[in-house]
């Protein structure tokens, strides 16, 4: 008598990512994700109103540590997570693919450029307060110094297209400069982003540096835009009518924002990016001090 091996398939459950956790909604609510051709890949969470809440006191909490990080340990880090995702390219790809309706020579490319721009920004993080920053030409006794310093948590809203590139290109220049993010992953291809919370937790990035949330980005963006504690707001996944009803709701507490740039509707993020979204959250610290006289002849040091 002959035995056959049959064993059931193992699906993924996708999950939050939130504060180095990996929650499920606290409403319990998912929703389906599927392919270009309509065929089921997944069920994501279906974050609520309270998930962005708790992302945001993660952020907050994580904000110190991290914006007070050297910046060659930013960089360190943020080449950590280029290694890790190289590790699990084949998944990537997969998702990318699936995600995108890519061939999965297409999907490589994308995800080798996902890697490489981790890599980008990496190099970044201790180069950045000398193309923003330096000595300033005053009049009078006086050393003027202006450096960068990061905004604070910043919300961002992922491309709906580019569901892995656009992503990274969009949050690795946040948390370069020493920035937290919640993050609103595309609301039509969530996956890989859900899947890069995993190369997060397990590449030194300090839980609540980076959240991550799925969902109904009108939804999740609304609380978001409209928190006290929210210091800045990156619109890119936003059509041009929730972006407007968000630039209302951040103007509340003056928050940075970031309006949608005609390549964010994916007209090819493999551009050089160039440090554009490096400065676009940072803050300029000047200070002055006195140089001191050094004798009757006036000259000072």
């Amino acid at each position: 008598m002959s035995e056959t091996a049959t064993r059931l398939s193992v699906f993924k459950t996708y999950k939050l990512y939130v504060g180095g956790k990996f929650p499920r909604s606290e409403s319990g609510r998912v929703y389906e994700v599927t392919d270009d051709k309509g065929k089921w890949l997944a069920n994501a969470p279906l974050s609520s109103r309270k998930d962005a809440r708790d992302a945001v006191v993660a952020a907050r909490k994580a904000f110190g540590g991290w914006a007070g990080s050297t910046a060659y340990l930013r960089g360190q880090i943020l080449y950590r997570v280029a290694e890790m995702m190289e590790g699990r390219r084949g998944q990537f790809v997969r998702e990318v693919a699936d995600a995108e309706g890519l061939s999965k020579s297409k999907a490589a490319e994308v995800v080798e450029a996902a890697v490489d721009r981790w890599v980008w920004y990496a190099g970044w993080t201790d180069k950045i307060s000398q193309v923003v920053g330096g000595a300033n030409p005053v009049s009078g006794p006086y050393f003027n110094l202006s450096t960068p310093e990061p905004t604070g948590v910043v919300a961002v809203l992922a491309p709906q297209e580019s569901s892995l590139l656009g992503l990274v290109s969009v949050v690795a220049p946040v948390i370069a400069t020493g920035n937290t993010v919640v993050v609103v992953a595309s609301e039509r291809a969530p996956l890989p982003a859900l899947s890069l919370a995993e190369v997060l937790a397990t590449s030194d990035v300090p839980g609540g540096v980076v959240n991550v949330l799925s969902g109904r980005t009108a939804e999740i963006a609304a609380p978001l835009a409209a928190h006290q504690d929210v210091n800045a707001i990156d619109l890119t996944g936003a059509d041009a009518e929730l972006a407007r009803d968000l630039e209302v709701a951040a103007a509340d507490n003056l928050k940075r924002v970031l309006r949608p740039q005609a390549v964010d509707g994916g007209a090819d993020w493999t551009a050089d990016p160039g440090t554009r979204r490096l400065t676009a959250f940072l803050e300029t610290k000047t200070v002055w001090h006195p140089t001191g006289s050094l004798g009757a002849s006036g000259s000072a040091y």
